[in-house]
């Protein structure tokens, strides 16, 4: 099948980075790929094609399968269940490497025992190599290390060496080039000694299989800890419905979910989950939304109300009306943003790549070197081989490929569940570095639910008809003033007429004809640009009812001012606080409005935002972001409406709240899920901890190897007499990775 756009693959078998490079490599030869991305945590691959390219995607699965490992295109149909395959596959994986452990466990113990019994129980050894020849005890070492080799260590080598002669060396190749040089090596002192030097003639079996067992052992606590990972998302996906009762042919009937259309009719009783995005069409009930949108307080949903496949229904019986098909969703949104923000590279993860490319063959030559030094100034040939097996053994690029990847998939996992999504992954490194937000005031700061508190009118005016025709004016209006004026009316019954020559001076107000009379609502500016001049009288109370935080609008009717209204929208109740914990971050506020300037002033000291924007054009607010970001440094921008949209663009990071237009979300690298203001510092406080954690990540896979790979290499030896046997560094290699993975996951605790 041919593909035009973006193809995304399971990829199962990788190991570590070098593992991500091939595959990356092998994607990126194929004909018409622009650039992939291998993420080893999600086990996934996302392929980007050249523009106007068509390819068979299969093509790509070839490129993967032949570099060793096993690949399956997500389509749109199975990409949404593509978190539970992985699921899945690392379940099978972690049975796989347990099983393998165990095997090797029960024969390489034997040989352990046999080696070291000296050293842990000296009357077992001395009773031992009393009764057995020596001998014996060697060329049963020999069978039981083989057997280790070839069946539960088996996967190391046939893929080592793959990649070895593919010039493309990874962990594998450097488990089977240590394991297999100390395997052979104690080959020929068994059984050719005089093929060496004098004594020696030592044998290494142990190493060989204690550090392929020790290896799967860490593979396997690795592959369990990887698999809670994900846990965020197989959450949601849990939240998916699979059936549900829809009304066909005038009876209620069970469909899957994927067959229910846009339009039908589907009844879901108390306690159920709400199957699908819909619309209430009969009843009301409570809504439990918290494992959507983080609200933690059950949302009352009636007739018209908008419900999300789900969520839970209360204690009532609701009908509902579907309004997007199962994979357009809300919750398959959700699941399809936050795969799409790990399969994001931060930059710091560019500078790993760089590094992990080198880094196996620096160790095979940091290895081959250790034996040469050894073989050549050392006290035998036996010494040169263990140290350069330590080296090859403890080298571990697994920890450095699960360093970044690991952390930002927990991330955005639990960002998804406290009611935050990254719409792209570097939003979280660029989110930990802002240093100021800006808010837009309506709908951002306060409620988008405005009232008509004042219409002060010159005594002549009829109040209830004055009222009928404003709100006759801006009926088909969606801007809050308007809302509020066509409320009052509705409120006092009035009846409505259309309104003749409408038009909408931007940043100003509107005017046309009402009943034959010209009418103009708005600013200040807007009478300037027509003549119109409102008396000291009206002036003042203009400026009084903008103290009082209130938005003020001026009516002029024929050339003539006639009254005040003013409009008032409440602060969201979480406000203050919201401001006062980004303050207590170390995040400076700012606030653009087009109000006036002494509202917007009161509203900024009701809240204590430190910096304020009034009276701005819609057309302002991407200019006003670009001049903070010169002054303070990387801004964020917080809003809602479209016109909020090039601003959301303009800044370094763009914040939506769920509620907003589809056009500020798409503008925007952060979405709100819940409405609550306190999410931003949430989200800035889960950037920050997620940076933290890569950091310590990284810090541990490279200090790891700087400390470990110099005391292998014989450093250990100099100072202290005592080798740095293979097993050290078996042990040390297996310990790694898992606590790259461990340390991710306490990101899963991570509380505001």
């Amino acid at each position: 099948m041919a593909q035009t756009n973006g193809i995304h693959l399971a990829v199962h078998g990788m190991n570590c980075a070098a593992c991500v490079r091939h595959v990356e490599n092998a994607l990126t030869s194929v004909e018409g790929v622009e650039k992939a991305f291998v993420n080893l945590a999600n086990a996934k691959a996302y392929v980007t094609l050249l523009p106007n390219t068509q390819i068979n995607e299969e093509l790509l699965v070839e490129a993967i399968v032949k570099k060793g490992f096993e690949a399956q295109i997500l389509t749109a149909a199975n990409e949404l269940n593509a978190p539970v395959a992985a699921q899945q596959a690392l379940k099978k994986e972690a049975r796989k490497k347990r099983a393998q452990f165990f095997i090797a466990l029960v024969l390489s113990l034997p040989v352990f025992i046999t080696d070291m019994g000296s050293h842990l129980i000296p009357p077992f050894a001395h009773w031992l190599h009393s009764h057995i020849a020596a001998s014996t005890l060697a060329f049963m070492q020999f069978v039981l290390a083989t057997l280790v080799i070839l069946f539960p260590g088996r996967d190391f080598f046939t893929l080592g060496f793959k990649s070895l002669f593919d010039r493309s060396p990874d962990m594998n190749s450097l488990v089977a080039i240590g394991a297999g040089s100390a395997w052979l090596y104690s080959v020929v002192a068994l059984f050719m000694p005089q093929l060496l030097p004098a004594g020696a003639n030592h044998i290494y079996f142990e190493a060989a299989a204690v550090v392929i067992t020790l290896i799967l052992l860490g593979k396997y606590l690795e592959a369990r800890a990887k698999g809670q990972t994900g846990e965020a998302i197989n959450s949601l996906l849990k939240l998916q419905s699979h059936t549900a009762r829809v009304y066909k042919d005038e009876k209620w009937i069970d469909l899957p979910i994927e067959q229910i259309a846009v339009g039908d009719r589907i009844l879901v009783r108390a306690g159920e989950a709400i199957p699908i995005d819909a619309t209430v069409t009969e009843g009301q009930s409570h809504v439990n939304e918290a494992m959507v949108t983080g609200e933690s307080m059950p949302i009352n949903k009636g007739v018209g109300d908008a419900v999300i496949g789900g969520t839970i229904n209360g204690n009532a019986t609701l009908t509902i009306e579907a309004t997007q098909i199962a994979s357009q969703s809300t919750l398959a949104n959700i699941i399809r943003l936050v795969e799409s923000a790990q399969a994001t590279k931060l930059p710091v993860q560019n500078k790993v790549d760089t590094i992990t490319a080198w880094f196996v063959p620096v160790v095979l030559v940091i290895a081959l070197a250790v034996f040469l030094g050894w073989w050549a100034f050392g006290p035998g040939l036996n010494y040169a081989v263990v140290n350069a097996v330590a080296v090859l053994i403890v080298a571990c690029p697994c920890a450095m490929g699960l360093a970044v990847p690991t952390s930002i998939m927990v991330a955005t996992g639990r960002a998804a569940q406290l009611g935050v999504l990254f719409r792209q992954g570097d939003a979280l490194q660029q989110l930990a570095e802002i240093k100021l937000i800006a808010f837009d005031k309506t709908g951002t700061l306060t409620q988008a639910k405005p009232v008509l508190q004042d219409l002060l009118l010159i005594d002549e005016i009829d109040e209830d008809r004055l009222l009928a025709d404003i709100a006759s004016l801006q009926q088909h209006s969606e801007h809050p003033i308007a809302t509020a004026i066509v409320d009052a009316a509705k409120n006092k019954q009035l009846s409505f007429t259309q309104p003749q020559d409408f038009v909408t001076h931007t940043g100003m107000g509107v005017s046309a004809k009402v009943n034959g009379s010209q009418y103009y609502l708005g600013s200040a500016r807007l009478l300037e640009n027509h003549d119109i001049k409102p008396d000291e009288i009206q002036k003042n109370h203009y400026e009084q009812l903008a103290q009082q935080g209130k938005t003020p609008v001026y009516i002029a009717l024929n050339q003539q001012v006639i009254g005040v209204l003013a409009v008032m929208d409440a602060l969201r109740p979480e406000a203050i606080e919201a401001i006062e914990q980004l303050h207590a971050q170390g995040i400076k506020t700012a606030m653009i409005t087009g109000d006036h300037t002494l509202t917007a002033h009161h509203v900024a000291e009701q809240l204590n935002i430190d910096v304020v924007y009034a009276q701005t054009e819609p057309g302002d607010k991407a200019k006003i972001v670009a001049q903070l970001q010169a002054n303070y440094g990387k801004t964020a921008f917080v809003g809602d409406g479209i016109n909020d949209a090039p601003a959301l663009a303009q800044a370094d990071i763009g914040i939506a709240v769920g509620a907003g237009t589809d056009v500020a979300i798409e503008s925007a690298n952060v979405v709100l899920l819940n409405n609550d203001l306190r999410t931003n510092s949430a989200a800035i406080l889960l950037s920050q901890a997620t940076l933290r954690n890569i950091k310590q990540n990284l810090f541990w896979a490279f200090a790891y190897n700087i400390a470990l790979i110099p005391l292998a290499a014989g450093l250990l030896l100099l100072m202290t007499g005592h080798v740095f046997s293979p097993i050290y560094s078996a042990i040390a290699m297996a310990l790694s990775s898992v606590f790259v993975v461990s340390n991710a996951l306490r990101l899963k605790r991570f509380r505001n």
